[in-house]
Order: C-alpha cells, then structure tokens, then sequence
C-alpha cells in the first residue's frame, strides 16, 4: 500500500523551519499564509521572505483533513472569451486572497451539461463554496449541493422570488431603464440583439425589460424585432445586418451586452450606415471596449468590482458558518454616449 511520505524524511523545510528564519512562532507564519491581512506588513514581509528562501509549501492534504475544509471556493462562469466576467472575477479573487482563500475557476460554454459536470468535480475536488451565475439550472443541482453541505452564491441576477443567497442586479429593471430612455428621444421601431434565452435568466431578464419599456410608452411589445445569437462581436455583426436589410429597419437597436453592440456598430459602418445618425445602437454591461469604440457606446453600467469584493465575502462567510444572507440587490447605471440620438426625420 502506497504511504504518504513525512515532509521530514523527504529533507522538506517545515513550517517551523520557516518559524525560525523569520524569528516568529510558528502560529504567526500559519497566519500569515491563512489569513495575511491579520499579520503586520513588516511581518508578513519577512515571513514570505522565508517561505521563498527555504522553497516551502504548506501541506494542504493535511490541514483539509484537519479542517475539513481545503480552502478553496470554485467559480464556473459561461465563457472566458471576452471580458464580460473578466472584471467581477479579478475582484471576486483579490478579496478571497485577503482571507488566504485559493480561487477555481472553470468555464461552462452555456452549456448547462458542462457546468453540471464542473460543480461535481469541484466539489469532488473539495471546493468549499461556490459563485454560480444566474439562477437557471437543473433543481438536482442544488439538491446536490445542499445535500453535501457546499454553500452556494448566485451571482448576476437578482430575483426576489429566489430564496437562495445571491448577489447581482435587476436585469430587467436595468434594460428597461435604458429601452425608456431611447424611446424618449422617439425612437418606435426597436430591434434587438439578445444572447440566447433558453437557460439563460439574465438573458431573458432584458428582453422582457426591452419590452416593459416598449409597452409603457403604448407600443406592442410583440412587434420588437429580436434575435438570439451566442455571444460574440461577428455574431452582433451578424444580426446587425439581418435587421437592417428589413423592410422597415429599425431606428434604434438595443443589445444584450457591448460584445454584440460593438459587432453591431461594425456591421453598420461596413453597411454605410452613421450611427446614430442613421441608427442608434446601445450596449450593456460597460467593460472597457464600450469606451474604445468610436463613437463610445451608449450603455447600462454594471458594478462587476464590487459584486466580486461582496461574493467573495459573502461566501467565505458563509463557509464560516454564517448562514445564508438574504439576497442583494446591487445599482446599475444608464451610461449616455455617442451612439444613441433622436430619430432623423
């Protein structure tokens, strides 16, 4: 039978070793890789000082089963393609860091199967919590989790109608709050360029916000002209150009998010169109491309930071037996710019 060998018989330094080269106890030097924001600068300096002469690694195997915990929280997000979740996540991982918490992070492709199979390797791995985006998957998901006892945190969206914890925004809320300001300016032939709705509530969240807006202002919401395309900036072209070779073209197209509003804003140069001037085009999300675009895109502003900093407490919170907190509702912000104005006559 294979045995685990001593890290002392391998000529491996110990965490006492590191001890002594610091001149701190032993309890210190635990401290400052667990939970460094607990330990003096000066301190913590010397301590990793030692960590990186000696070549030391702590060893997890053992503090898990001495814990029961591996001090790790897995993340799995649709897709690392483009920047969507880029900042959240980079947040999300900063704040774990302050607790010495180790991130995983796993993409799905919006495939529901794929992201069913990552959360039981995760938690076959030992994660001890998970971020999740959106509220749609399979109910024996949750059974699963809550079954073994992994905490878990919705992220994206928020639903009062949920009662599991989470942390996001109000995606219809949001759109429609945008879809209002550019039927203001008189904008009545609307298009839209949405993700894939089907598994996806984040997707369907501003699609219905497009179409509260749209009935509000006493227009029928059934005559918007959407389509439903994965994500990407060729596939925004894609529908930019379907939309604009109807009959009656829209005015104004809204996007699910600045990818395919910028594959949008593409397809309406190649086609000689100005925008706005002949067609306004708005995104969602505000990631760093909106404002490279020219002219920069008119979009909904969403506070990926802090809905990382938040998760990321949130869930060692959690892991630490605080029980679930209610879920929270984060503020988006309407961000006016230079592709959205009046109809011309």
């Amino acid at each position: 039978m294979n045995r685990r060998v001593p890290d002392n018989a391998l000529n491996l330094p110990t965490l006492a070793d590191v001890a002594r080269a610091a001149g701190v106890s032993t309890a210190t030097v635990s401290r400052c890789l667990n939970s460094p924001s607990q330990v003096q600068e000066s301190t913590r300096e010397r301590v990793l000082a030692a960590v990186m002469a000696l070549g030391y690694s702590p060893n997890f195997g053992a503090r898990a089963l001495a814990a029961r915990r591996t001090g790790t929280i897995g993340a799995i997000i649709p897709t690392m393609e483009n920047a969507i979740f880029a900042r959240a996540i980079q947040a999300f991982q900063e704040e774990l860091h302050l607790s010495g918490v180790t991130l995983l992070v796993a993409s799905s492709s919006y495939s529901p199967q794929n992201e069913a199979d990552q959360i039981r390797t995760l938690v076959a791995r030992g994660a001890d919590a998970l971020l999740l985006i959106g509220h749609d998957r399979d109910p024996g998901i949750y059974a699963f989790l809550e079954q073994r006892g992994v905490p878990v945190l919705v992220s994206w969206a928020f639903d009062p109608a949920q009662a599991r914890p989470a942390i996001g925004f109000d995606n219809r809320r949001a759109m429609a709050a945008l879809a209002k300001e550019v039927l203001r300016l008189g904008h009545q032939r609307v298009g839209m360029i949405s993700a894939l709705a089907e598994g996806n509530d984040r997707a369907r969240d501003r699609i219905s916000g497009v179409r509260d807006a749209l009935r509000d202002h006493g227009l029928d919401p059934t005559a918007l002209h959407l389509i439903e395309i994965p994500y990407s900036i060729a596939n925004g072209a894609e529908a930019m150009a379907k939309l604009m070779a109807l009959p009656a073209r829209p005015t104004a197209v809204i996007c699910g998010n600045d990818v395919l509003a910028v594959g949008a804003l593409q397809m309406a140069r190649k086609l000689g169109l100005r925008v706005p001037a002949d067609v306004s085009i708005t995104g969602f999300d505000d990631i760093e491309l909106a404002t490279v675009v020219d002219p920069a895109l008119t979009t909904v502003h969403v506070p990926h930071r802090e809905m990382g900093r938040e998760a990321a407490r949130l869930l060692v919170a959690m892991v630490g037996g605080a029980g679930s907190p209610p879920p929270v509702c984060l503020e988006t912000e309407f961000c006016p710019r230079g592709t959205l104005a009046a109809p011309s006559a």
